[in-house]
C-alpha cells in the first residue's frame, strides 16, 4: 500500500507556515523571533518550490529553493550578529530599542 501525499496537501502546508511566520514577524517585537519568522517563510517558499518543481518534472525549483537556503543561511549570520551587536549595549533584544543606536 503506497501512501501519496497530494500537492494541494503540500501547498497548504505551505501556506500555514508562511502565515505563522508572517505573523511572527508582524506581531512580536523580539529580533529572535522575528529572524526564526523569516526562516520559516523562506522554508515555506522552499516547499511550495520544490512541490511545483515536482509536480511540473523538472529541477528548476529545486535549484532555486538551494539558492534562498543559500541567502537564508548568510541572513542569519548577519542578523545574529546584528542582534548580538545590539544585545551587548542595551542589554535587550527587542527591535524597538535598535532605532536607540542612532543617538
Amino acid at each position: 500500500m503506497s501512501l501519496t501525499v497530494s500537492v494541494v496537501a503540500y501547498i497548504m502546508l505551505a501556506v500555514i507556515l508562511f502565515s505563522i511566520g508572517s505573523l511572527a514577524v508582524l506581531l512580536r517585537r523580539n529580533a529572535i523571533i522575528q529572524i526564526m519568522g523569516i526562516e520559516l517563510m523562506l522554508n515555506a517558499t522552499n516547499l511550495a518550490l520544490v512541490t511545483f518543481s515536482r509536480l511540473h518534472g523538472n529541477e528548476t525549483g529545486q535549484v532555486f529553493a538551494f539558492f534562498v537556503m543559500v541567502v537564508a543561511a548568510a541572513e542569519v549570520v548577519v542578523g545574529l550578529s546584528i542582534v548580538v551587536s545590539i544585545f551587548k549595549t542595551r542589554r535587550s533584544v527587542n527591535v524597538d530599542d535598535a532605532s536607540l543606536l542612532n543617538h
